[in-house]
């Protein structure tokens, strides 16, 4: 059986990687070895460093152009590239496939249309091929612009689908609320695949776990800082948010690069090894190369005046840029502490056992740290001062993950993909019938490997 899902598994924010890498082999174990793929519907192929200026250009463009027509520039130029490029990209990787999946991801969204085109145009030609379709742990905004609402219908609402989950409730009443009464069936509620990083990837070398230096010195602890360029969480804000983006005064550039120097700094005093990071994205890479002289700049005590006393001498340094989800996955299971407002870098750190604080700037991020049972560390952190924020890195370490709850949530979630897999294979029996034998073993462990 040969199992296509679409999804932006090749997009420069590698957290979107991760978590389809976590799905495309979760659900080939599910089908019994079945060959599971990723389409880009961007129609990109690999991994590359974009260039981080033209975009952060880009989003600064859109950012100032009024929303109504921003969204009209950007619906007839992702119209007509859907139409000339992007339909034929899908077309071309869909050859053999025997059955599609949307998923996972934050997919389900209107950003200026961009989702709601890409998707009903490789929506119309999975429906074109007659190929059964399915919908798997997505993530669904609850502020689709009325053609946006309307392309969404065209593509999932159309047509009986094979499955349907999203990854939280936010995004289940979202989908229930915009889709369900165009038609669509009712979606369940799944865990996210990134949760199975710890399956799927190695610890690498550099773990919590590893032993204490021979001289039995205490081994540095190390906290990954994942930096996120100001614009894009303004234009995300923006986007999704309306007018709450003109008041969000702590997203304003300065505020956060000061923010995140002053944590840095704070956070090293405590005897800690900061290290700052990135998913990918080009504009947070950039963001970090910019700021990264003076944010890894060593103050004095003298000098430090957050109102927090030096325990330690801990250090800033800047992790190198991740070339696959693999090297993003291995930094984060080597951390003791990750603090990001990027989901999968805290989804990824928290299925290596690893505790996270998530800085919020979307729901979907306060709805992952509350499936997770750790609400409390899902906080505003640009409104928070660092003494305050040094003090939940405190509690935070001390606490660590609760492995059985941690278990229990890794085994649900294969339990999720052994149930999208039995469907599929399902759906696409008759198909199979017609020449090819299939080999749906849908089954999934139920016992969850945690890291020790």
């Amino acid at each position: 059986m040969r199992v296509a899902l679409l999804n932006v598994k090749y997009s420069p924010n590698l957290g979107d990687g991760l978590l389809a890498e976590c799905l495309e082999r979760e659900l080939a174990h599910a089908l019994g070895g079945a060959d599971v793929y990723s389409i880009d519907i961007a129609g990109r192929h690999g991994w590359s460093a974009a260039s981080a200026g033209r975009r952060r250009r880009m989003l600064a463009v859109l950012e100032a152009v009024p929303p109504a027509l921003r969204r009209v520039m950007a619906g007839v130029a992702l119209m007509a590239l859907s139409r000339l490029a992007l339909r034929r990209h899908v077309a071309r990787a869909l050859h053999g496939a025997d059955a599609v999946v949307i998923g996972g991801g934050n997919l389900l969204t209107d950003a200026d249309l961009n989702f709601p085109i890409k998707l009903r145009s490789a929506a119309a030609e999975v429906s074109r091929r007659g190929l059964p379709l399915a919908v798997h742990a997505v993530g669904a905004s609850a502020h689709w612009s009325p053609r946006g609402r309307a392309l969404f219908a065209r593509a999932l609402a159309r047509r009986p689908l094979a499955h349907a989950a999203v990854r939280d409730e936010a995004s289940r009443l979202a989908w229930a609320g915009q889709l369900e009464n165009r038609g669509a069936v009712a979606a369940e509620v799944v865990g996210d695949p990134g949760l199975l990083a710890s399956l799927h990837y190695p610890r690498g070398p550099s773990a919590p776990a590893e032993a204490a230096p021979a001289t039995g010195a205490p081994r540095e602890r190390r906290v990954g800082l994942c930096i996120t360029d100001p614009l894009a969480l303004r234009y995300h804000v923006g986007q999704h948010h309306g007018a709450a983006a003109q008041a969000a005064g702590a997203l304003h550039d300065a505020a956060v690069i000061d923010w995140y120097g002053a944590l840095a700094t704070a956070l090293a005093q405590q005897g800690l090894h900061v290290i700052l990071f990135t998913n990918g994205s080009p504009e947070d890479r950039a963001c970090l190369t910019r700021h990264a002289p003076r944010w890894t700049a060593e103050r004095a005590a003298a000098e430090w005046r957050g109102g927090v006393p030096r325990q330690g001498h801990g250090r800033v340094s800047i992790a190198a840029p991740f070339a696959a989800p693999a090297d993003l996955a291995g930094f984060v299971a080597g951390c003791d502490l990750v603090i990001a407002h990027r989901m999968h870098a805290c989804i990824a750190a928290h299925s290596f056992a690893v505790p996270t604080i998530g800085l919020t700037w979307d729901d979907k991020l306060a709805s992952f740290f509350a499936l997770a049972g750790r609400a409390a560390y899902a906080v505003d952190g640009p409104a928070m001062t660092a003494a305050a924020m040094v003090n939940l890195a405190h509690a935070a370490l001390a606490e660590g993950v609760d492995r059985a709850a941690l278990a229990s949530l890794i085994s649900r979630t294969r339990a999720d993909v052994a149930r999208l897999a039995r469907r599929l294979a399902h759906a696409a029996q008759p198909r199979l019938a017609k020449g090819q034998t299939p080999h749906p073993r849908a089954t999934a462990s139920a016992t969850a490997v945690v890291p020790a």
